[in-house]
């Protein structure tokens, strides 16, 4: 089966927090982490909560019951935080049938959810078969996933708020988090403990993403699972260091030195791209993409990423590249052309970017350059020993159902997402991912490809109302498939969790813009356009501004809640 079927996902750590789905790289994987769940803090009972989390007693009466599936048996079993792997082809004769019936009773919903590129007119007949399929009638609103934050913000803010509405994780910013609480409905009575057994992939979902949904005391998101284990993944032309038999470096000074050595900028050719997100996992620097996870208990004490000597190293360390020259010369001006198109050049030997790209970028030049080899090196620690790297969010895309709906339009939505998370080797993926044999997809060596009218009509919305349980499937290219879970269960197992991992934790308004202007003051910095000291005076104006009140709140809501790391 789908040759490029993989749960999708989302950045967990990209440069601007909306990355990788633009780059059309939509195939991140996730498994439950398994994090303890811990007590609750705030709220004011029926009401939910405005500020704060939910965890322990009151989290376990939230959450739904888990029920693996077994539908078909991964050829790679998920381990230490990884996907599961599927290396082979399910004919379309065997595909199983995940959802014993139609579940949908023809109701007429809107979903608004953001997409990159050209959207496929309403009504196609993509958007049919899997209306029939499931038994409803939904009609899309697709928005430019470019400035999908604005759009939402502006839905919100009104009164005509659509059936089901997506929202992703790097759009949780400003007064969204509010709005979730006051727009969306509480789906704890639908699918909290065994009421979610009537929706049997539902159940399926890791309990560590549904954790993640719980909003403003209550269960209001339906989860895209994304794996804890870093998805930045260091690429390295595999095909030109086996020739010039370049070893891999095994720390932050021996990939310095590798990277001096195999520039030449006469012959137009340059180590690396902008490391700077590996230097975060390379130096173990708590995570950015998420508020909640830049926060970690040391010694007895709270402290925020931007506080850690570790930040401060990652940073000077990316400032050393490309102070020697290493880095290609259009990296210094941000959003000059792409990184990944440098690299299958050979312009650029090594880019970091999301785990997709090992797939997307080998089936791109299998045709066009054959000789073409590229793999992930492991994340070195800097100084040579294990890294320490910290585990990411296990779901950060959700769809939400409008508050008032009526019941029988919130079991139809419910039934449209126990389809699109249906696991692999079943009917109902086949139907999401690639439509309609014989009109939107044919059969090639046992393998689907699309026709011109796959390409058109079959989009990846659908699956942002829930999907499965992470899953790498990429049989056309079974190496590769294998390669990319093996690499997340050796970085997994150098994972660790910080303190708040697993929580969907909303911060006092007050503080929200504290950290707005980090991001490219780090760009600044590594590319020489501000010095490391301006961003100890930043991180100190931080402190003063609000950061070591914010401090005191998180501290307080972690005293009450325990710690999640593991």
């Amino acid at each position: 089966m789908t040759p490029n079927a993989a749960s999708p996902g989302s950045p967990r750590t990209a440069p601007s927090r909306r990355g990788f789905l633009a780059t059309g790289a939509v195939a991140a994987v996730a498994v439950a982490g398994g994090a303890p769940l811990l007590t609750a803090c705030g709220g004011d009972g029926d009401t939910g909560k405005k500020d704060g989390t939910t965890s322990g007693k009151d989290a376990a009466r939230i959450l739904p019951a888990f029920v693996a599936s077994d539908v078909v048996p991964a050829d790679i079993p998920a381990a230490d935080g990884s996907a599961a792997g599927f290396t082979r082809a399910i004919p379309s004769a065997e595909l199983k049938a995940s959802v014993a019936e139609r579940k949908g009773k023809g109701t007429a919903l809107t979903v608004m959810a953001p997409f990159w590129g050209t959207p496929p007119a309403p009504g196609n007949p993509y958007y049919r078969a899997m209306n029939e399929a499931i038994g409803v009638q939904a009609t899309w609103q697709n928005q430019d996933g470019n400035v999908y934050d604005q759009k939402l913000g502006a839905v919100l803010a009104s009164s005509d708020v659509p059936d089901v509405v997506v929202v992703p994780g790097w759009n949780l910013g400003g007064k969204i988090p509010s709005a979730i609480e006051a727009k969306f409905e509480d789906l704890g009575p639908y699918l909290s403990g065994d009421k979610v057994k009537a929706y049997p992939n539902l159940a399926a979902i890791p309990t560590d993403a549904w954790q993640r949904s719980i909003f403003g005391g209550r269960l209001r998101g339906l989860p895209m699972p994304a794996s804890y284990v870093t998805n930045i993944a260091p690429f390295y032309r595999k095909d030109l260091f086996d020739a010039k038999g370049w070893q891999l470096p095994r720390s932050a000074g021996e990939f310095l030195a590798l990277a001096k050595e195999i520039t030449s900028a006469r012959a137009k050719v340059w180590a690396c791209g902008d490391m700077t997100w590996t230097a975060w996992n390379m130096f173990g620097v708590l995570n950015g993409g998420d508020k909640a996870l830049g926060w970690n208990l040391v010694d007895g004490r709270l402290v925020n990423r931007i506080e850690t000597p570790e930040y401060l190293e990652a940073l000077e360390w990316t400032r050393k590249l490309f102070d020697a020259g290493v880095v290609h010369p259009d990296e210094k001006a941000q959003n000059q052309g792409d990184t990944g198109n440098r690299f299958t050049a050979g312009q650029c030997l090594v880019y970091n970017n999301d785990l997709s790209h090992w797939y997307a970028k080998t089936s791109e030049q299998a045709a066009q350059n054959p000789a073409f080899a590229m793999a992930a090196m492991d994340v070195p620690g800097h100084d040579g020993g294990t890294p320490r790297l910290w585990a990411t969010n296990p779901a950060n895309i959700w769809a939400f159902v409008r508050k008032g709906a009526p019941k029988a339009l919130i079991e139809d939505v419910l039934a449209i997402a126990d389809f699109t998370a249906a696991p692999y080797g079943t009917k109902e993926r086949m139907l999401t991912d690639y439509g309609t044999e014989g009109v939107h997809h044919t059969v090639e060596d046992g393998l689907p490809v699309k026709t011109d009218a796959g390409n058109l009509e079959v989009s990846s919305s659908w699956m942002f109302i829930a999907s499965p349980a992470p899953y790498i499937a990429h049989p056309d290219t079974p190496e590769v498939t294998r390669a990319m879970v093996e690499w997340q269960q050796r970085m997994g197992a150098a994972t660790r969790k910080s303190s708040f991992y697993g929580l969907t934790v909303t911060e006092p308004s007050r503080w929200t813009g504290l950290m707005n202007d980090f991001e490219q003051l780090e760009k600044d910095v590594v590319r020489g356009r501000r010095k490391v000291s301006d961003v100890q005076q930043a991180v100190s104006e931080w402190k003063s501004k609000g950061g070591d009140q914010l401090r005191d709140w998180y501290r307080k809501l972690l005293d009450t809640t325990g710690s999640a790391a593991g």
